[in-house]
């Protein structure tokens, strides 16, 4: 049995087919959903491995209160009397939510509703601040609504696609093949990426520039005085569907009265700007696609704006091929904006700072209690908890002690806060080890409602399988929290049907056109059409009842004239500042295979394979300033927190003075990998958005006494007392990467203490090395091996010992020798769809592939996905 459904990933929101096992209540596959108009098909490596991330193992699946398992009934009443003896004694203002773009449509709003109609606070926030609040600002001042005005298919329509502050062909991989398709088929499409790194992105890329960090606002201010002084403003458009032009134009050339002066502020070739502003110029089917390197900026609504400019000076908007695109990270940040999910939202893409607004809310949800002010954004918010002037807050779906910037401040927070309460599906992340009260909520393949995807295209995400334990869906906690506290009437939801007719009624309440935002098509649908639903892009109503690709077409925009606006751009250095302490520039990001903080990616062996421990990428010239060889372990830090990393040594890919770090990884997967603790928390003054991308670090050789790797059978419970630590899941056990800075002067004692007993053992005193293992009857338990990190071999043939009933002789005289018997060593995994490593691509290379497709065809690399070709084509050209 097949059934369709959404991948839970990041933003392109993919269709999906699971395939069903009629009587296991298990999922055997899934596959990508060929009539889905998001990806037609393909999925990336994360979609095509949902399967393998199921199951009960590592789940909440029950109730916990103060650690002690406790029934439903017991665990809702301890939240809400929690919350209402805080708003009691303190205020409503005292309490908050802390939402996630992981959640579906129907759990925000019914969250929304009971905090900002009923508890009367709009301390209700979500993750989605740290990766869209200064795109959706940038559209606000623009547009007078949060409106994306383009869809997917202008990718493919456009001559011209300006990648800015995205990897989109490890982030949103799915959309880069689409780009690439279409540039097959387009000889006349150029491809610009913006990007201070040279990632994956740039193997479409005809032009690629490399700016200096946080540089976009005057590259696109620049941009727009280019235009204007060269006559290429569309001046019939500017005069009569906008507003501010005058200003924003004086101001960009009094900033920028030439082209040198621009490239000097962003650090680039005099010669690769003329080419990019030439093209610009030149090519009207302009599409500027743009994500957190544009929006994770003390500036980042400013650079949403820049960019806006631009398309509003030329016309290119509402238009095929053309248009300011904001990707979004989250496959439901859309709809969390839709309902608003923000602290200064209100539903609907209603304002908080609107009184005509306040009313019509209250009255359709016969509130009696409505928030009347914008409540703490995200930053702001752990840092209200810490003060003491919120004292119980509700987090749901989502890692703050990990993902928010100085994260360490966040657990003191959570640690000082009277009441945490933590709605999550695992049973293990950092934020839930600080929770006073856990629920089990459903995830993925159990849940049922609905999401929207970056075009505004709203899909469902159906339920595949029953709830693992006693895990519920987070509208129904929510209600029956609401109910508990007295407003039942309002919160008597039996089914997510009726929570989308209601936030579709509420879209279409008193609107009439003057709010972007409107399904009110679907405002009587019944639970038979809410289960068919297919996927639409809103706006769908009387007037557009089959949905809306693209808008602006008719060039009315939702501001008090109706016209679109111009903001005036004062370019702003970022508020995290090399200095002498710290002189590197930290950026951060997403990596192929993993997703946020791995609650769910970390749960299958094969997304490690691609990257399976933490690292620093720099500059081949800053690693020979600092003595840092390839595969060492160095030391970032500032004066917030440090993080221990693998180096990852490239030529010109990363900038000189800067590195970059994956987001990932987290206190469940390694001892000092939690990126945000480095982070400052600086924030854009109109968003509240995070500086994410330009932290200040300095960079040390952690200098290890001695290394090694331990791979276990069952994971460890407790983590080992070393200075580093990393875990990588296995199909039969649990690796780990070991290194401490302290001497192992007896490692068969450590072992024994910390392992258990030493059945196998072979030491070389000469070399400060030795092999351990222990066995349980005949079966193998644990091995650990300490030898320098250069000498550690692959582990595959280590995986195939623990699967075995009992260890054969050879076995054992393998796990001396740390020889690997038949199976041979992969190398670097490039393509995890097929499992092919760099070894077989560059044995294939040298026996005569010369092309992507030559190695498709014989290895399968690089057919499915295409989220590796980029590699591959960086093995050719090594190659060849």
């Amino acid at each position: 049995m097949h059934k369709n459904t959404t991948c839970p990933y990041c933003g392109v929101g993919c269709g999906v087919k699971a395939e069903i096992a009629d009587t296991e209540n298990s999922i055997v596959g899934v596959k990508g959903n060929k009539e889905h108009p998001a990806n037609y098909g393909r999925l990336c490596v994360k979609g095509s491995s949902l399967n393998e991330v199921l199951g009960s193992e590592g789940r909440l699946l029950s109730p916990r209160v103060k650690g002690e398992q406790v029934d439903w009934d017991s665990a809702l009443e301890t939240v809400a009397e929690g919350f209402i003896g805080t708003v009691m004694e303190h205020g409503s203002d005292s309490v908050a939510l802390y939402l996630s773009g992981q959640l579906l449509t129907e759990d925000y709003y019914v969250a929304n509703k009971l905090m900002k109609g009923f508890v009367g606070t709009a301390n209700v926030d979500t993750n989605s601040r740290l990766c869209m609040s200064s795109a959706v600002a940038g559209y606000k001042r623009a547009f007078g609504s949060d409106s994306v005005p383009c869809c997917y298919e202008d990718l493919e329509l456009a001559d011209l696609i300006v990648i800015t502050g995205s990897n989109t062909a490890w982030n949103h991989p799915i959309l880069f093949q689409r780009m690439k398709a279409a540039k097959s088929k387009n000889p006349n499409m150029k491809v610009v990426v913006i990007d201070p790194r040279r990632t994956a992105t740039c193997d479409i890329a005809d032009l690629h520039l490399q700016l200096k960090p946080d540089s976009d606002t005057s590259l696109f201010t620049g941009l727009l005085a280019y235009l204007s002084s060269n006559g290429q403003i569309n001046s019939e458009y500017v005069d009569l569907y906008t507003e501010g032009f005058e200003v924003a134009e004086a101001k960009a050339c009094s900033l920028f009265p030439d082209i040198e002066s621009v490239a000097a502020a962003c650090d680039l070739l005099l010669s690769d700007l003329q080419t990019f502003f030439d093209w610009y110029s030149e090519t009207d089917k302009t599409v500027s696609f743009y994500s957190q390197g544009v929006n994770q900026s003390a500036s980042g609504t400013d650079n949403s704006n820049a960019i806006i400019n631009c398309h509003l000076a030329t016309g290119r908007i509402g238009r095929e091929g053309a248009g300011p695109f904001s990707i979004t990270g989250q496959p439901n940040a859309m709809g969390g904006r839709e309902v608003g999910g923000l602290a200064n939202q209100l539903a609907a893409h209603m304002e908080l700072t609107s009184e005509e607004s306040l009313d019509r809310v209250k009255r359709f949800w016969n509130a009696p209690n409505m928030a009347t002010e914008e409540g703490y954004k995200a930053v702001d918010l752990f840092e209200a908890i810490e003060e003491g002037k919120v004292k119980a807050v509700w987090i749901m779906g989502t890692n703050p002690a990990v993902s928010l910037p100085n994260a360490d401040q966040v657990v003191r927070a959570l640690k000082k806060c009277p009441l945490v309460v933590v709605s999550d599906c695992m049973a293990n992340t950092d934020t839930l080890d600080l929770a006073d009260v856990c629920l089990p909520a459903t995830g993925w393949s159990e849940k049922n409602g609905t999401v929207t995807n970056s075009e505004r295209r709203i899909s469902r995400q159906r339920s595949l399988l029953p709830p693992s334990g006693e895990a519920k869906p987070d509208w129904w906690i929510i209600s029956e929290v609401a109910k508990r506290m007295g407003y039942g009437d309002a919160f008597s939801y039996e089914h997510p049907y009726q929570i989308f007719s209601e936030h579709a009624a509420l879209s279409g309440f008193e609107n009439n056109g003057s709010r972007d935002f409107d399904i009110s098509m679907f405002q009587d649908i019944d639970e038979k059409s809410y289960d068919e639903l297919k996927p639409v892009q809103w706006p769908v109503n009387q007037d557009a009842p089959y949905g809306t690709a693209r808008m602006f077409a008719d060039g009315k925009f939702f501001t008090p004239s109706g016209k679109a606006r111009f903001v005036s751009i004062d370019p702003k250095l970022p508020l995290q500042l090399p200095s002498e302490d710290t002189p590197f520039v930290m950026n951060t990001g997403r990596i192929r295979d993993q997703w946020h903080t791995m609650a769910m990616t970390g749960r299958t062996s094969r997304l490690f394979q691609h990257r399976d421990e933490p690292f620093v990428e720099l500059n081949k010239a800053d690693a020979f300033k600092l003595g840092v060889e390839e595969g060492e372990l160095v030391k970032v830090s500032n004066f917030q927190a440090e993080y221990i990393g693998r180096a990852r040594v490239v030529e010109d890919d990363q900038r000189r003075g800067e590195i970059f770090v994956p987001m990932h990884w987290n206190g469940q997967f390694s001892s000092k990998a939690r990126m945000g603790a480095l982070v400052q928390p600086k924030v854009d003054p109109l968003s509240g958005q995070p500086e994410g991308k330009h932290a200040v670090v300095k960079i040390d050789l952690l200098r290890p006494a001695w290394q090694g790797w331990l791979m276990c059978k069952e994971a460890l419970t407790e983590a080992l007392p070393v200075e580093y630590w990393s875990k990588v899941p296995k199909e039969t056990a649990s690796l780990y990467y070991l290194a401490d800075t302290q001497e192992l002067d007896d490692g068969l004692k450590w072992c024994r203490e910390h392992l258990g007993e030493v059945d196998i053992w072979l030491e070389d005193k000469g070399s400060n090395s030795f092999r351990a293992a222990g066995l349980n009857g005949e079966q193998l338990e644990w091995a650990f091996f300490v030898m320098p990190y250069g000498q550690i071999p692959s582990t595959m043939w280590m995986e195939e010992m623990f699967a075995e009933a009992e260890l054969s002789i050879d076995q054992r005289r393998y796990l001396l020798s740390v020889t690997g018997c038949e199976l041979e060593d992969p190398g670097e995994m490039i393509c995890s769809c097929y499992q092919v490593g760099s070894n077989a691509i560059e044995d294939a290379i040298s026996q005569g592939c010369k092309s992507v497709d030559a190695l498709g065809a014989k290895l399968k690399c690089g057919t499915n996905c295409g989220s590796c070709i980029p590699e591959l084509n960086g093995l050719l050209a090594k190659q060849l």
